[in-house]
């Protein structure tokens, strides 16, 4: 029996996807626009979903909007910003309880005013008629937009993160945070917004997922009845690539703040994306690496050198990237930065057992199933194969992963090269070692 119920219907302006399930007591509408990623539009597609979930046609502010929610059993709505690769990804969610749960059932019908209200925030917004978006709304959010890129730079281990990707990416779009930048804000109003909200709505990419105990046959009537695009939508479907562009030569950039705990985080170029067959055995290069408490990176450079307050890695499955993020005091940069490597040099050399080689797959496959326990992990691990191309069931994908051999992660190793060292540490610090 497959762990997952899915079934995809094509419309013309769009996808639907319905993952039935019983284990939820609520249903969940998750919609995903996606574009590629470019220097001017980046900040506007930042602040759209949050001026378009502020007011509707039908409910015209967010004091509306709220009352609405109460008054349909505690329905929620939430906008969120993903950047994947080359994608900039805007979603929007409603989830609402599953009326076999009510204590009071109406005659309400309040699945179909959760569809309802979430194509309503994306097609009927205040100020369609007008052509511009609330005045006062629109500034407002950009205040909001602006506080999340300042909190960017508060946050020294994102920013530390945001540093490398500037310098691993000086001249792709790829560079910039899901937010865009401040002066980028500045030049938005509520009428150019509008402009592109349109040019959006024409242009992006569009798949809805519905999570819970549902019908596709009953659902399908709802979202045809709600979701009605302009005639002459042409959605671009378009697929990531990895930047192979290795820099000519390993860059170090050392940068100084008033702070107290060092940040070295460091880039590589996995060449392999989430569409490669050998991705699989990236995720577990990645989990013996430094994705695990135990990874060699947490043992070694955490635990046994005492080298770091937090030593892990991650990779970026669609731009091809592995990043390594550490914390330490910044007189041990030089250290940090040899042990980080020699751990890197023992996993070309094939330096792991098959002990760590076992562990690691079975923490990877519990840390999927464990996704599969919330409706916004289902929809990734299916979002994912959707950019990509890939169609992979999760059961398949879990199969790929127990077969990944000694000498596929051993391959792996052989295709990552060091790009970038980032190195953000304290000016009160002496000269790092």
């Amino acid at each position: 029996m497959s762990l997952l119920d899915i079934q995809t219907k094509d419309y013309p302006h769009y996808r639907l996807h319905v993952v039935n399930t019983a284990k939820f007591k609520t249903i969940s509408i998750i919609v995903y626009m996606q574009q590629l990623l470019n220097f001017q539009d980046t900040a506007k597609r930042a602040l759209l979903p949050y001026v378009l979930q502020s007011a509707t046609e039908k409910h015209p502010s967010v004091k509306a909007i709220r009352q609405y929610l109460e008054e349909m059993y505690g329905m929620t709505l939430s906008v969120d910003l993903m950047k994947k690769g080359d994608h900039h990804i805007i979603t929007f969610r409603v989830d609402a309880a599953h009326e076999s749960f009510l204590l009071s059932p109406s005659e309400t019908n309040v699945f179909e005013k959760a569809i309802e209200l979430i194509s309503d925030v994306l097609l009927r917004p205040k100020g369609v008629q007008e052509k511009k978006f609330d005045k006062e709304i629109v500034r407002k959010e950009k205040r909001s937009l602006k506080q999340r890129i300042e909190a960017i730079y508060d946050d020294k281990m994102r920013y530390a993160n945001m540093r490398l990707i500037e310098e691993m990416f000086p001249d792709d779009p790829f560079r910039q945070t899901v937010y865009g930048t401040i002066d980028a804000i500045d030049d938005i109003d509520e009428e150019n917004l509008f402009h592109y909200y349109e040019k959006a709505l024409l242009q992006d990419s569009i798949d809805i997922f519905v999570v819970g105990d549902v019908d596709i046959n009953k659902l399908a009537p709802y979202i045809e009845r709600h979701f009605v695009f302009p005639e002459n939508r042409k959605e671009k479907r378009s697929q990531t690539f990895a930047s192979n562009l290795l820099n000519s030569e390993t860059k170090e950039i050392v940068e100084e703040q008033n702070i107290f705990q060092g940040k070295l985080n460091i880039g590589y170029r996995t060449n392999t994306v989430y569409r490669d067959e050998d991705y699989p055995a990236l995720q577990v290069f990645n989990g013996i690496f430094g994705g695990f408490p135990h990874s060699k990176l947490f043992l070694n450079v955490r635990e046994k050198e005492s080298l770091a307050y937090y030593a892990y890695s991650r990779i970026e499955s669609f731009k091809g990237l592995l990043i390594v993020m550490t914390g330490i005091d910044s007189g041990k940069f030089k250290r940090a930065t040899e042990i980080i490597q020699k751990q890197m040099d023992k996993m070309k050399r094939g330096e792991f057992s098959q002990e760590e080689l076992l562990q690691t797959k079975m923490m990877i496959k519990n840390q999927m199933l464990e996704s599969l326990d919330e409706p916004r992990g289902i929809t990734e691990l299916l979002y994912n194969g959707i950019l990509s191309n890939v169609s992979v069931s999760v059961d398949d994908w879990l199969k790929k992963i127990e077969k990944v051999t000694y000498d596929d992660v051993l391959n792996i190793a052989e295709k990552i090269t060091l790009d970038t060292v980032y190195f953000l540490k304290g000016k009160e610090d002496e000269e790092h070692e």
